[in-house]
């Protein structure tokens, strides 16, 4: 019997230990060498854990158990055989049966799965919560969790009981509320949650933390979406959206006040001669910041080619840390959840970020004429102390000037006239 010892590798550095946050197979599973077995919470990421070898797995720690980075989390016994008609992945043909089975059709209500809650003493902490695959499934397909039975550890819904569920049907009888129980539950926070928890507070408690706000008429910027983005995607092979504009327009002004580009480290200040952009984005995982380096010298167009990578790889889950370490400024999209307006947390050690919100149709006067303008709120939340409000009032301002008048950002926040006129 040849056994090997898995043992947590080291997600980066600073990091001394992980938090188990679902196994992805069950103890005595064969497995396959590099199939993923577990996925792993540190305080910055979701990672994932593939086998070193194949063979038959026997489990070490406990989901929601912390394990010191090097510790063994499993076993494998790679002297097994391989079980008769094992199958670690399914098919391309088993994928495509799968999405005929995806939609999920009414039925009437006798052939419906039973809804009825599991008695409340025969439920586990994990019950009628579902595991990151099923999860997956369930939101894609806007599937009423409450009607899947949960069949795995503690009554964890496993991704089987969600298709189990989809190919016998849901209820279409309509309810009125949403059935709660009144039962209550207690679920331990993940690492990346409680790390996420504690720095908001730190920031809340360590800055100076002010919010400057300003409206942004979008007009232009949509005329020129309706205008170009067919040639866009033809030349560029990637959509014009509206996040490389303001990503362009925080480049050229922070070269024109570098203190919000800047960071406190004791009693210096770090200024930065370059612009890393973090642009959060919403993953499985929850909120994410990947970073855009060096976004100062980069297109529109490489401007959201990278963006669109990075989006992928953190709603795929293959994120890492090199990608959202080192950013220096951050923007935020709370409009496309329909925010109109909020003041976002600084995400340390960055000194300032910046909050997009959704656009509305709004009266707003030009040349003297009350006008319909599709408007955006935008707000500067700022470390006060580096950043005076003068520099970060005149900053948000120097942003809304160049996304109202987009040919500014060609020039380096210059006016084209004073170009030519070398003023």
């Amino acid at each position: 019997m040849s056994v090997l010892e898995m043992k947590v590798p080291s997600p980066g550095e600073s990091i001394s230990e992980v938090e188990i946050a679902e196994w992805l197979v069950d103890d005595g599973d064969y497995v396959e060498k590099d199939q993923v077995i577990a996925e792993v919470d540190s305080d910055k990421a979701t990672l994932e854990l593939p086998a070193e070898e194949a063979g038959i797995i026997t489990l070490k720690a406990e989901v929601g158990d912390a394990v010191a980075v090097g510790a063994v989390v499993c076993l494998i016994d790679t002297a097994a055989e391989k079980p008769e008609g094992f199958d670690s992945e399914p098919t391309e043909e088993k994928e495509e049966a799968s999405a005929a089975v995806v939609q999920p059709t009414a039925k009437k209500a006798e052939s419906a799965p039973n809804p009825m809650p599991v008695a409340k003493e025969e439920k586990g902490y994990a019950a009628g919560h579902p595991s990151v695959a099923a999860k997956k499934l369930i939101d894609e397909n806007q599937l009423p969790i409450q009607q899947v039975k949960g069949t795995g550890k503690d009554g964890r819904i496993t991704k089987q009981d969600v298709l189990s569920a989809m190919a016998a049907g849901f209820s279409s009888e309509s309810t009125f509320g949403w059935g709660g129980t009144r039962d209550t539950e207690s679920v331990k926070m993940k690492m990346l949650r409680r790390k996420i928890a504690s720095r908001l507070v730190a920031v809340k408690n360590e800055t100076a933390m002010l919010t400057t706000f300003n409206e942004v008429d979008m007009k232009p910027i949509m005329d020129i979406r309706k205008k170009y983005k067919e040639r866009f995607k033809e030349t560029h092979a990637t959509g014009l959206g509206f996040m490389s504009f303001f990503t362009k327009a925080v480049t050229e002004a922070l070269n024109l006040f570098p203190q919000v580009n800047s960071m406190i480290d004791g009693e210096m200040m770090i200024s930065h001669n370059y612009a890393d952009i973090g642009i959060a984005v919403s993953s499985p995982k929850g909120l994410m910041v990947p970073v855009v380096r060096n976004a100062e010298q980069m297109s529109l167009a490489e401007i959201e080619s990278e963006i669109k990578r990075l989006a992928i790889k953190a709603r795929d889950g293959q994120i890492a840390l090199e990608d959202m370490t080192g950013g220096t400024f951050t923007i935020t999209n709370g409009g496309v959840f329909g925010s109109m307006l909020s003041t976002p947390i600084i995400n340390p050690p960055q000194s300032a970020i910046l909050g997009m919100h959704n656009i509305v149709e709004r009266p707003v006067a030009i040349n003297g004429k009350v006008e319909i303008r599709p408007i955006m709120y935008v707000a500067l939340s700022y470390d006060h102390r580096i950043i005076d409000g003068k520099e970060s009032v005149s900053f948000l301002v120097k942003v809304k000037e160049m996304l109202e008048n987009p040919e500014k950002m060609i020039f380096g926040a210059k006016d084209p006239v004073e170009v030519l006129l070398g003023l």
